[in-house]
């Protein structure tokens, strides 16, 4: 598997630098991982109930508040528990 992963990043690199990078494929570049966040945070709110709601709204706050990835995930994390731990 890590071979897998591996070659088709590798692949990748190689793949993108055979490729003109122009404006429009720039832009879509740029905007590539907040559509990968997009991607698997929706499918989660969507199925995940309260907690998950409670989760996300509570590492967003942290995020916009702090700036900081780290307390973000430890926000989420125990937003999530205590919901949780409350039988949510």
């Amino acid at each position: 598997m890590a071979l897998a992963v591996y070659l088709t990043r590798a692949g990748g690199f190689w793949l993108i630098g055979r490729v003109p990078i122009g404006p429009r494929l720039s832009r879509m570049l740029a905007a590539l991982p907040g559509a990968i966040i997009a991607a698997t945070v929706a499918p989660l709110l969507a199925h995940g109930g309260v907690s998950a709601l409670a989760a996300a709204v509570a590492a967003l706050a942290a995020m916009l508040a702090l700036r900081n990835d780290f307390a973000a995930v430890l926000a989420g994390v125990s937003a999530a528990a205590l919901v949780r731990a409350a039988g949510f």
